[in-house]
């Protein structure tokens, strides 16, 4: 397989990280959707970042659907999310949060370096990041509540999102967020970047290091 994107995006990273968590090996391309364009086109028209291109040639695109596929190629061997309906919901609630902290951190990101700057309306980004600064408070109620596992072989989806997500937003928007509000984040953070699959495919410009994992 073969994984398309930067490991900037927390989206491909989530990928990166779960992939290696799932036992199943893959080939890491890191293409830029915005400064390799053609090159992204000619493997996906869409260009969508991540976008995974199966061993079949199938192209694969959206980290959440990807990651369905991967859990299915991996079997029962290693399970990311819980079987039980009780422990799925709050692993679910704990990703949709993540995943939109991940939406608004991205929306911040685009409005202030890629939309031109007479298309700037402040309204729109304070109301962003006051959805983001809500997802990072659900989060570190949920997590002050119930600390998720961080160990190589006890972290499943919703831990590997929370951490993908807080390192991408404190990265890409420093200051957005004041990590001193954010102990149970932050313990959490720490923890999970300090795991061999975090730093195999650390957030950055740079490609998957398989021989750190």
């Amino acid at each position: 397989m073969q994984l398309i994107g930067m490991l900037d995006s927390p989206y491909v990273r989530r990928v990166a990280v779960s992939l290696q968590l799932l036992g199943l090996p893959f080939e890491h391309e890191p293409l830029s959707v915005f400064r390799a364009v053609n090159a992204f086109r000619r493997i996906n028209p869409v260009v969508k970042a991540p976008t995974l291109v199966c061993d079949d040639g199938t192209v694969l695109m959206d980290s959440t659907l990807i990651l369905h596929y991967a859990q299915a190629l991996a079997g029962s061997a290693r399970r990311l999310q819980p079987g039980d309906a009780a422990e799925l919901a709050r692993t679910l609630r704990i990703m949709g949060l993540a995943l939109a902290a991940c939406e608004k951190s991205v929306q911040i990101v685009y409005e202030r370096h890629v939309r031109p700057a007479e298309k700037f309306h402040g309204p729109w980004i304070e109301r962003v990041a006051a959805q983001l600064s809500a997802a990072y408070a659900g989060l570190e109620h949920e997590l002050g509540r119930h600390p998720l596992a961080v160990t190589q072989t006890a972290i499943t989806q919703d831990g590997i999102d929370v951490a993908v997500a807080w390192q991408f937003t404190q990265k890409a928007l420093p200051g957005q967020v004041d990590p001193a509000a954010y102990p149970a984040l932050r313990a959490h953070s720490r923890n999970a970047e300090a795991l061999p699959v975090f730093a195999a495919a650390p957030h950055g410009a740079g490609t998957y290091r398989a021989d750190a994992a």
